[in-house]
């Protein structure tokens, strides 16, 4: 198979991981802070190594601002219900995944938040001066992906955040699914007061897995609260972080793939390979009249991802044909962005998208580009 969905999960899994998973659950398996065993001792320390781990490897954030979560979507849940309070006016993009958008859609429907959405433009920036032109006195959030899903853009993520510390106390929240283990993505480097991404995508980590950054200006209220393992006499949830937000039993098996694939990770040699591969695919099909490329098609501006519709054919079916007839693996649709879609002018059948990653060959792209052409010439 040639897997080109990696802006979904990526796969497959270095053998690093999936062995350090087995090895946890032979050899560890107790809950953590739970017991004074000597297995929930082995699994706390695991989690402590791994926190001390991301910190230094992302930087710009101390190792109990490092929240682990069930995936990026609940980081990006933990972060905008911790932070918003009633009245709050929040700040977002048509860019935004609906691990954002549906949030914060949410919350201005039930009369919580007042909510005002900076349009992307065709190719899927967001202009930072519109951000600027957003901000009230009341706006306590800024919700920005770092990296669109959908054509792959490298939003200007530093210039907002610059943007908003000269307002005031209003926090930026930033979506780094896309960006993880390919870019820096520390609070510092982005200007940042929260930062989310799930561990199974660039990262190469399992599914499960995720990471909410807490930066010193951010104070969150608890997502979800019960046992902690610590302070089992408060009927409240400890303040102390990362406690705060980390209520249950944590993933702890995926958090051992995470360790191991993080040990594995090099994000400037992954991301020049992909954005080179990225070149070779764009130079393919840019001149090809019958298949219409969306986004900046400059690999400087963008990391593996790009999305495509051929003339003739629903991207649904030609996906279907992609896996079916040609073993590769694509997403078709609105890829959980429906308004980047109405900014390209792709709603409401979406796109066609293939994402690349650190694994992706030459000869993979070429099959890839030659099964699209032949399925976009066949509806002459």
């Amino acid at each position: 198979m040639i897997y080109l969905d990696h802006a979904a999960t990526s796969w497959p899994k270095p053998a690093a991981v999936t062995r350090a998973m087995q090895a946890f659950l032979d050899e560890a398996g107790g809950n953590p802070g739970r017991a004074g065993h000597r297995r929930a001792r082995a699994s706390q320390a695991l989690i402590e190594t791994l926190r001390i781990k991301l910190a230094r490897r992302i930087g710009g954030v101390e190792p109990q601002g490092v929240v682990f979560t069930l995936n990026g979507t609940d980081a990006l849940n933990i972060a905008i219900k911790g932070a918003l309070r009633p009245g709050d006016h929040v700040v977002t993009t048509q860019a935004e995944h609906n691990s954002v958008r549906r949030p914060l859609h949410g919350l201005a429907r039930r009369g919580v938040i007042a909510l005002t959405t900076v349009r992307a433009d065709g190719e899927g920036f967001i202009d930072p001066d519109d951000v600027r032109r957003a901000l009230t006195p009341k706006t306590r959030l800024v919700a920005c992906l770092h990296v669109s899903n959908v054509t792959g853009t490298v939003q200007p993520i530093g210039d907002v955040g610059a943007i908003i510390r000269e307002h005031g106390d209003a926090l930026l929240l930033v979506d780094a699914a896309q960006s993880a283990g390919l870019l820096d993505v520390s609070p510092a480097a982005l200007n940042a007061d929260l930062v989310a991404f799930p561990g199974h995508k660039a990262i190469f980590g399992p599914p499960g897995t995720g990471v909410l950054l807490v930066g010193p200006r951010a104070e969150l209220e608890p997502f979800r609260e019960g046992g902690t393992g610590t302070d089992s006499e408060n009927p409240l949830q400890p303040e102390d972080l990362p406690t705060r937000l980390e209520a249950g039993t944590p993933n702890t098996v995926g958090l051992a793939g995470l360790s191991a694939a993080l040990d594995l990770l090099d994000p400037p040699s992954a991301l020049a390979h992909e954005q080179r591969l990225l070149r070779r695919l764009i130079d393919q099909l840019a001149g090809h009249e019958r298949i219409r490329l969306y986004g900046p098609l400059d690999g400087r501006r963008q990391v593996g991802v790009l999305s495509m519709n051929l003339a003739g054919t629903d991207p649904q079916d030609a996906a279907a044909i992609l896996d079916d007839s040609f073993d590769i693996a694509v997403r078709p649709g609105l890829h959980c962005a429906p308004d980047m879609h109405r900014a390209l002018g792709t709603h409401a059948a979406g796109a066609l998208r293939a994402s690349l990653a650190s694994c992706t060959t030459e000869a993979q792209i070429d099959a890839f580009v030659a099964a699209v052409v032949r399925i976009a010439e066949s509806t002459r």
